[in-house]
């Protein structure tokens, strides 16, 4: 039963709960979007539990109080953003542009591809730019990768990638009820994508960004870290040049994190506050062997 699972888990949660939450749409019920959010965040804690990748990373290391706070405050800023969105695509959009004639899941992967060209450009940015760096450092952070994971961002660093997603889909006049659907298409992909589950990918991990892919992003050996930076596809590290996979190396606990920050702050508001003060660097931790 396990092994099936490993192999049907990551594409059945990305269809099954995406394609519940565009029925619900489609049955004019949008406000039952939440409770798709929350069933997606509970199949994901009881998959990690019961198929562990690393069973060290489901043990609460003094964060998750922290992770779930990163997390009800960057969805309220996602909601704030969708209530707003009208008003923003009434004033900026191209009037005409945006193809509502399509069905609604051909909208919704017209929109999953051009957020994710921008988002992934911002994140490629954020290890280019040192004060995008400091923003985003908080994300990286993290000593395990569990679902939740995925939303622990510093807030200045969530808007804007948001901004850098959303805004060419207002500029092209996205409707409200697609935005929504992305909302939710991109906190399940997150929750995929920082995954615990011992998944496999097979010939998907050369399409879609989901955990296998995800964990050598954040590994703590310097420049290491700097590949595959998309959120839903591959595709764009592909053309970057920045992607990456090894059959040949497993991560564990003491792999992830910022090799010159081991001392990174881990409560919430000092979290908040790490982009804007002095720190002291320490030395990068050597590659292990199996990875150079």
């Amino acid at each position: 039963m396990k092994k099936i699972m490993a192999w049907v888990y990551a594409p059945l949660f990305w269809l099954g709960f995406i394609g519940w939450a565009l029925w619900l749409v489609q049955m004019d019920a949008p406000l039952w979007l939440g409770l798709v959010f929350v069933a997606a965040v509970a199949v994901s804690f009881i998959a990690e539990w019961y198929l562990p990748y690393e069973p060290q990373w489901n043990r609460n290391q003094g964060d998750r109080r922290r992770d779930m706070i990163h997390a009800l405050v960057n969805e309220a800023l996602n909601a704030l953003g969708l209530l707003i969105l009208p008003v923003l695509t009434a004033l900026l959009a191209f009037d005409g542009v945006w193809p509502r004639a399509w069905p609604l899941w051909a909208q919704l992967l017209l929109a999953i591809f051009i957020a994710d060209a921008g988002i992934t450009l911002m994140h490629y940015a954020s290890h280019r730019v040192a004060a995008l760096w400091r923003l985003h450092a908080v994300h990286h952070s993290v000593q395990r990768l569990y679902g939740f994971n995925g939303l622990m961002k510093h807030p200045l660093h969530q808007m804007l990638e948001a901004t850098a997603g959303l805004a060419p889909l207002i500029l092209l006049g996205i409707p409200t009820e697609v935005a929504l659907l992305l909302a939710l298409a991109i906190a399940v992909q997150l929750l995929l994508q920082h995954s615990n589950v011992d998944m496999r990918l097979g010939p998907l991990r050369w399409v879609f960004a989901w955990a296998p892919v995800h964990r050598f992003h954040h590994m703590k050996y310097g420049r290491a870290g700097d590949v595959n930076f998309g959120l839903f596809f591959n595709l764009w590290d592909w053309l970057l040049g920045t992607a990456f996979y090894s059959h040949d190396y497993s991560m564990a606990q003491g792999d992830l994190g910022i090799g010159s920050r081991p001392d990174f702050p881990l409560e919430y508001m000092a979290q908040l506050r790490d982009p804007f003060r002095t720190v002291q660097l320490s030395k990068e931790p050597p590659l292990p062997t199996d990875l150079r």
